[in-house]
């Protein structure tokens, strides 16, 4: 019913910039938040940013200044950009819609593929 395909990770430097994309299909009438979880190896996952359809957004501590998500609700298409990247926000980020309202009705929990992202000199 909604799928969620992220796309834009790869190979940084220390100090660069990458920025994330999450595109989302199906019959949407909204998504209610979409944000954006990362999960480091032996590590548990957890959230990078969320953002509602007003606008709030909410940020990790240790992302603060330095990512900012962003979101074109036309397109259901929901934006990390990440800026000043270090070496331990090296993980996998998954694109997640909490609660989306389609045609079929609601779904809840949705989640991306994931995409990598390696921060290495």
């Amino acid at each position: 019913q909604v799928q969620l395909v992220e796309s834009g990770g790869g190979l940084v430097q220390p100090g660069g910039s990458l920025r994330l994309s999450c595109a989302a299909s199906g019959s949407i009438f909204s998504i209610n938040p979409m944000g954006w979880y990362r999960q480091a190896p032996g590590k548990e996952r957890e959230l990078v940013a969320s953002i509602t359809s007003g606008g709030t957004t909410n940020y990790a501590d240790s992302v603060k200044g330095r990512f900012t998500i962003s979101k074109d609700n036309a397109k259901n298409t929901v934006y990390l950009q990440m800026n000043k990247l270090k070496p331990e926000d090296t993980a996998v980020y998954y694109c997640n819609a909490k609660h989306a309202v389609t045609t079929k009705g609601v779904v809840l929990e949705v989640w991306g593929q994931g995409t990598l992202v390696t921060v290495s000199s």
